[in-house]
């Protein structure tokens, strides 16, 4: 039905139910926008009591057409809704914009009403937007199926740009402002209750449009993951860009209490490994939605990321370097011949830097701004220029500048960008293709943004065969059964044994042969050990290993525990303590967190999420993400982390989880790391596990 979809932004005609001769209500607007907007399919007002609405033939319902629209538009109250999804279903039309409130929004009930729209829409093979939707806007084609005033009040243009929204407001938001720095916007989509065809649907449905070159989709729930998916893939094929802001940033929806990856990762981080994987920014508010447009549209390769700046102001240029180094951007070093150029471009007073502080001199050399920014960009290690024109009156002819920066960057095909207050120099230099913000923090912000981007869609995702598995119980392991699941999928475990005895735990020590072991109580339903005395580190003698046991033996039949057991392990002294985590998200999939561990790891809350499976790779970067990651490559007296081992222990973990068929979610920590190149190793794990159903 991918035919019916697509009648929603590219109909060949057009039937309105409820059509008002007034343009400013909800029924007249489709009809005024389609004329205005210039729709060359056939227009049909349904209006039973006139004959004639805003000077088209009206009718008194679908059936009198006589010919079957390929899309209607339904803006009558909502006890009268469902009778013409009834009609038009059973006439065959294609697509229906339920622009009628009343449904889902209001609870049980109105979801109710809402399914049985669905069901009498998909019974004849129709296919709905909405209820309670502001509708589709294709201003390619003047099928502008929408209500909103935003379209009056804001004028419409053509581009390469496409907007799809769950929320009216949160569609129009981002055009409007589009729209004031110049930019055309194709579609602007308004899907509301996504009671059948949603947001991730109609996403799917423009990024088929080779003219789309960024798709900007607001999204409050992920309830379509594959169409999301498929049409980040058709966007990247062609080197089309997607972002997603995705409100609702809660922890509901995560794992079980007893789980702290639950805790860490929940539904919002769930979807943040998604959106990565599939190479999609994931904006955090509106201004970031749209601030890296103009970069976007260009789609210039930004290299290895490196940046150089210059600017007449030394306080702007400190300002640009404190900003990237903020934003993660690196500053080229520059080559001596680089600076040996500079020397000969600047006053005597100047220094050959990046950022380079040109000095006020530039007003009485025109000729220094071309000069300085080739040879800037012409640096081995520049990869994007910036200018900053902090002030431009009298004396800068801002003109011949923005004509050179455009000839430099189409010349080099590196990102060059303006920062400018003054408006009349941002426009100028809009006009010769530069992408121009307002403060260096907005430029430097959308350049780290582009740049990252760019560096996530050229990651390969992890390939390989999927084995599903189920694994036998339900509900949480005990750290034994955990640890020996983990340890079969190739995660790195400390030696252990099991001891249901004082004399087990003994002779256990003795297996072990080394020089100080752990005893730790064993009971899946008291998985927080440390928390009821049920953890005795650094016991050296098979008299202390007995006693220990015996006590824990003794704490876990007081909190309940029938069949007590203890763990011998060996104690590994390594140099920092890490953690993995799994929760299986139920729209996305197992994601596998990665972060610092310890006792504090839900304090300290440094953790990076990962969607599985995934590569070598692919761990190391999320793990350069974490606030700790100096400790990765040796920090002070700290020697380095084995960050490989790491890495590996993640990938493990992560095919496991995404071959897992009932796995809910898994705890790993403490991770103990060892200096670089001697392994890291798992000494405490739970995995808790769900029926299996069919």
């Amino acid at each position: 039905m991918t035919e019916n979809i697509d009648a929603f932004t590219n109909p060949a005609s057009v039937a309105v139910i409820g059509a008002s001769d007034n343009p400013n209500k909800v029924g007249g607007r489709p009809l005024h926008y389609m004329k205005k907007f210039g729709f060359r399919g056939n227009i049909f007002p349904i209006n039973p009591t006139r004959a004639e609405v805003q000077g088209l033939k009206a009718y008194p319902n679908v059936a009198a057409i006589r010919v079957v629209p390929d899309a209607v538009v339904i803006a009558v109250g909502g006890e009268q809704t469902l009778a013409h999804v009834r009609e038009c279903a059973a006439l065959g039309v294609k697509a229906g914009v339920i622009m009628s409130s009343g449904f889902g929004e209001l609870g049980d009930e109105g979801r109710l009403r809402e399914r049985e729209l669905v069901e009498v829409a998909r019974a004849g093979g129709m296919r709905l937007m909405g209820p309670n939707c502001q509708g589709p806007a294709n201003f390619a084609n003047g099928a502008v199926l929408n209500f909103s005033t935003m379209f009056v009040e804001t004028q419409a243009l053509d581009g390469p740009i496409a907007i799809v929204s769950q929320s009216g407001i949160a569609s129009v938001i981002p055009y409007h402002l589009l729209r004031r720095e110049g930019f055309g916007v194709r579609y602007v989509v308004a899907t509301g209750n996504d009671a059948d065809v949603g947001a991730c649907a109609m996403t799917l449905s423009v990024a088929r449009d080779p003219a789309i070159k960024l798709i900007l989709v607001y999204l409050e729930s992920l309830s379509d993951p594959d169409s999301l998916a498929k049409a980040a893939a058709l966007a990247r094929a062609r080197g089309a860009y997607m972002v997603v802001l995705k409100s609702g940033e809660s922890a509901k929806g995560a794992a079980a209490a007893s789980s702290h990856t639950g805790a860490l990762v929940g539904n919002d981080a769930a979807i943040d490994g998604f959106l990565a994987r599939h190479g999609i920014w994931r904006a955090r508010d509106m201004n970031e939605l749209i601030r890296a447009t103009a970069l976007y549209l260009g789609d210039r390769p930004v290299g290895g990321g490196r940046l150089v700046a210059m600017s007449p102001s030394g306080a702007v240029a400190v300002m640009t370097a404190d900003l990237a180094e903020r934003e993660g951007l690196e500053l080229a070093s520059l080559a001596p011949a680089t600076k040996s150029e500079l020397s000969k471009i600047l006053p005597e007073f100047g220094t050959p830097n990046n950022p380079l502080d040109t000095t006020a001199a530039i007003l009485s050399d025109g000729s220094m701004w071309a000069r300085a920014m080739h040879a800037l960009a012409s640096d081995p290690q520049a990869d994007s220029l910036m200018v900053s024109m902090s002030v431009a009156g009298p004396g800068y002819d801002v003109h011949s500048v923005a004509k050179e920066a455009a000839a430099l960057a189409n010349s080099s095909d590196k990102p060059v960008l303006l920062s400018a207050p003054q408006e009349r120099v941002r426009d100028v230099f809009s006009a010769h293709g530069i992408p121009a913000f307002v403060t260096e923090a907005d430029a430097v912000s959308a350049l780290a943004q582009y740049t990252a981007h760019q560096s996530m869609r050229d990651v390969s995702p992890a390939t390989g065969k999927r084995q599903r598995l189920s694994y036998p119980g339900a509900g949480l392991l005990d750290e034994h059964e955990s640890l020996a699941l983990l340890s079969n999928a190739g995660v790195p475990v400390v030696r252990q044994r099991i001891c249901t005895t004082p004399e087990e735990a003994q002779a256990a020590f003795n297996e072990l042969n080394v020089q100080r072991v752990v005893v730790k109580g064993c009971a899946a339903s008291v998985p927080h050990k440390s928390e009821h005395g049920l953890v005795r580190l650094g016991l050296t003698s098979s008299a202390e290993v007995a006693t220990a046991a015996a006590q824990c033996i003794d704490k876990l039949v007081s909190l309940g525990v029938v069949n007590p057991q203890v763990i011998v392990a060996e104690m590994v002294r390594g140099v920092h303590e890490l953690a993995l985590g799994v929760t299986v998200d139920p729209r996305v999939g197992a994601v596998v967190m990665v972060g610092d561990g310890g006792t504090l790891i839900e304090l300290r809350k440094d953790a990076v999420s990962l969607l599985a499976p995934f590569t070598v790779e692919q761990a190391k970067q999320a793990c350069a993400k974490l606030r700790i990651a100096p400790l990765f490559y040796g920090y002070r007296d700290s020697p380095a982390l084995d960050l490989d081992a790491f890495a590996e222990a993640a990938v493990a973990l992560g095919n496991f989880a995404a071959n897992a068929v009932n796995l809910r979610s898994v705890d790993v920590n403490p991770v103990i790391a060892m200096p670089k190149g001697q392994g890291v190793f798992a000494v405490d794990a739970v995995v808790e596990l769900q029926e299996v159903t069919e």
